[in-house]
């Protein structure tokens, strides 16, 4: 199984101490040549008159646009202990049992917008970059990552298996598995009381709760009706069949109010 993860907009700050970034160690080296050119735009652009209009966002975020020009020295740590959004809170990568940590380690990845594709065990510093910013030198990120995202997350996929799609459609847009949407399963979450949708911060904190259910399991899914017992077992839920052959398969989540 493979479980996709967006990044999240907040991050915990860098420690104090510590080593910083090594590209070359980072898990997926075939992205190192397109990370150290987003990286090198990513410096560049932060320390531009521009860079809140360039990076999407306001002076509040002054400290992190700064801190953006020294990413290649901040210390570095796990990828699970940068990521600090609802959906991370709700995976709660740090407290998995021993078991679902290596399930984890071997089923998930992160998508980012700065570094292609991590493990959660990957060591990365703390950044800013919206996918949709527009950085110097570069075209939307978008584009730019769909030039080699595919092929990797295909490979990732493997030749069986399930594909768990927990990402936004902006995330999506970086790239998504070829030939593999017959077996990939998008997650919605519904509010109980009036069937619509429900907040973002807990929809995205479900959907992370959903991924850590599935790890703890400890069970290995090989087809939508299998993920979707699993979940079941926590929340009611409602599995779909796509309306057209190959197209991802929906199971959607009803959560109390």
């Amino acid at each position: 199984m493979l479980i996709i993860l967006p990044p999240s907009e907040s991050k915990r700050p860098p420690p104090a101490t510590g080593r910083p970034v090594e590209l070359k160690a980072l898990s997926f080296p075939e992205l190192t040549t397109m990370r150290t050119r987003i990286l090198d735009a990513l410096i560049t652009t932060s320390a531009r008159p521009d860079a809140f209009r360039r990076l999407q966002v306001g002076p509040s975020k002054a400290a992190e646009v700064a801190r953006n020009t020294r990413l290649l020295e901040l210390p570095a740590r796990r990828a699970s202990n940068v990521y600090s959004g609802p959906l991370h809170e709700g995976l709660g990568a740090a407290t998995l049992s021993t078991g679902a940590r290596q399930r984890a380690e071997q089923s998930v990845v992160v998508a980012s917008s700065l570094w292609g594709l991590l493990r959660l065990s990957d060591r990365i510093p703390s950044y800013r970059l919206h996918v949709c910013s527009r950085l110097v030198g570069m075209d939307r990120l978008e584009p730019t990552w769909r030039e080699v995202l595919p092929e990797v997350l295909t490979a990732a996929a493997a030749s069986d298996g399930l594909v768990l799609e927990l990402r936004s459609p902006a995330y999506q847009a970086v790239g998504m598995p070829v030939g593999v949407g017959h077996r990939t399963v998008t997650l919605r979450v519904n509010q109980a009381s009036v069937g619509g949708r429900i907040g973002d911060v807990v929809a995205k904190r479900i959907r992370g709760q959903a991924a850590r259910q599935l790890l703890e399991s400890a069970a290995e899914p090989d087809e939508p009706h299998a993920l979707s017992d699993i979940l079941a077992e926590r929340w009611p839920v409602r599995l779909e069949a796509p309306a057209r052959s190959g197209k991802p398969w929906t199971v959607t989540i009803t959560a109390d109010d």
